[in-house]
């Protein structure tokens, strides 16, 4: 297999003279981009603390914060096949949570009960989605997932 100039020239930095020298920056593999954002999301509460714990405002600014790390991700993997669609639907997850919760708070007019099971449905259901996700990346690439966050993962069918 041919490796592509484009890819050879972005890993070279440098070429020193009087005898001879090259810079190589090898390219970050897959598997260590995908377990940089597992570690990434093991420290995002937001994704596994009881719902009890986790507040609105603290949800929706660890939503941006895991919504920009997964738009970095996504530039420096390119159209990866094999994990894009992965961290798109991730992403979609927290726009949809964000945009639901947003909506539910300009509805004043509900009761205070039904706000807050509408918030921690919309909670639970981003939970859902990041969980298959994440246990489809960590499955395909062979990487360890924390306790707390593989709570969320799909349980195993017996």
């Amino acid at each position: 297999m041919k490796i592509r100039f484009k890819k050879l020239a972005k890993s070279l930095t440098g070429i020193s003279t009087p005898l001879f020298g090259v810079s190589w920056n090898p390219p970050e593999s897959d598997r260590e981009i995908v377990r940089k954002l597992i570690i990434f999301l093991e420290d995002r509460r937001a994704l596994f603390t009881s719902p009890r714990v986790a507040t609105s405002r603290y949800v929706e600014r660890s939503m941006g914060e895991i919504r920009k790390e997964l738009t970095s991700t996504l530039q420096r993997i390119g159209d990866n096949p094999e994990i894009s669609p992965h961290l798109r639907a991730m992403r979609a997850a927290c726009r949809k949570y964000l945009n639901d919760v947003s909506s539910r708070k300009l509805m004043h007019y509900r009761g205070r009960e039904r706000e807050t099971f509408e918030i921690f449905s919309a909670l639970g259901e981003l939970r859902g989605i990041f969980g298959i996700h994440i246990a489809q990346l960590a499955v395909k690439y062979g990487i360890d997932v924390e306790r707390e966050l593989a709570s969320i993962l799909p349980i195993e069918d017996r």
